[in-house]
């Protein structure tokens, strides 16, 4: 059995940013919080909080540690409640979603009603709403599409979630436009689709087309994972996914000559490894790239 690896996966620039700023100020602060999980990914988050970085749901948890703010930002309303408590705050907000947060508050400003194509339950989905001055609708699939709300202006901004694919992303915008032609006057599509996010996906498909077994390696609550494994099913290969090594299975691999892995863009770089050990004990090859 050979086992492939994607050519591009693992850590992405947002989260290995807002990692070591996070590992930084752990070190030179001591003790402090995070607002909400630093990345979708337990292992990195037990890491951070064995070495001194507790994590926090809500704003109202915050006493006097100083609070790092996720990859995923927050909304303007939290960051002036922080301001308020007079708490020294680490911003490690992703610059990808930066970029969505001020189109979000640019396109509110300039008059646009904004549809944006992701999960409203997200936390950097629910920070982007929260920079927007004017009307916002979340729809999270393309076949929830539908006519917009008769309060709507016929100006309307379209902005992604950042972990969305592509194909996805330009097929939310066709379905968009035809069930609202008749109301749209001007329509701004703002691609904020994160580089790398797609990057790995483009990868994981062409990898897909190489192996007839895939283990895509990342946190359950991890969108951009999800969405590798997604890419990974739609081109018709097998496909787990795992956290960690140990929930592989010998059973999977039965029948199979060509095993790919891949990773989400919050998967540390000793998860990949300890999946990549997994897979050569269970049936010895060297993995190749």
């Amino acid at each position: 059995m050979r086992i492939l690896l994607a050519t591009e996966m693992g850590f992405c620039f947002g989260v290995r940013r807002a990692v070591e700023m996070m590992t930084q100020a752990v070190a030179e602060r001591g003790q402090m919080v995070s607002l909400g999980s630093v990345v979708h990914n337990p292992q990195v988050v037990e890491e951070l909080r064995q070495q001194g970085l507790e994590t926090i749901n809500d704003v109202s948890q915050v006493d006097q540690q100083p609070v790092a703010i996720t990859a995923h930002g927050v909304g303007p309303e939290v960051l002036q409640r922080l301001g308020e408590s007079g708490v020294e705050v680490i911003d490690t907000t992703c610059p990808i979603v930066t970029r969505s947060q001020q189109w979000a508050r640019r396109l509110g400003e300039e008059g646009f009603a904004i549809v944006i194509f992701g999960d409203p339950a997200h936390k950097e989905v629910r920070g982007v709403v929260g920079w927007s001055t004017g009307k916002v609708l979340v729809i999270p699939r393309e076949d929830q599409v539908g006519p917009l709300p008769a309060e709507f202006p016929s100006r309307i901004g379209v902005l992604s979630q950042t972990t969305e694919t592509e194909s996805r992303f330009a097929a939310f915008v066709k379905k968009l436009l035809e069930a609202n032609m008749d109301r749209i006057s001007e329509l701004r599509i703002i691609n904020t689709l994160c580089h790398a996010t797609t990057s790995q996906q483009a990868a994981t498909m062409h990898l897909a087309q190489e192996v007839d077994l895939m283990i895509v390696v990342g946190g359950r609550d991890s969108a951009n994972t999800r969405h590798l494994a997604d890419v990974s099913r739609e081109a018709g290969v097998a496909t787990y996914h795992v956290e960690t090594a140990n929930q592989i299975e010998q059973a999977w691999l039965a029948g199979h000559d060509k095993v790919g892995v891949t990773a989400g863009a919050s998967t540390p770089d000793f998860a990949i490894a300890a999946v990549v050990e997994r897979l050569q004990a269970m049936a010895p090859a060297p993995a190749t790239r």
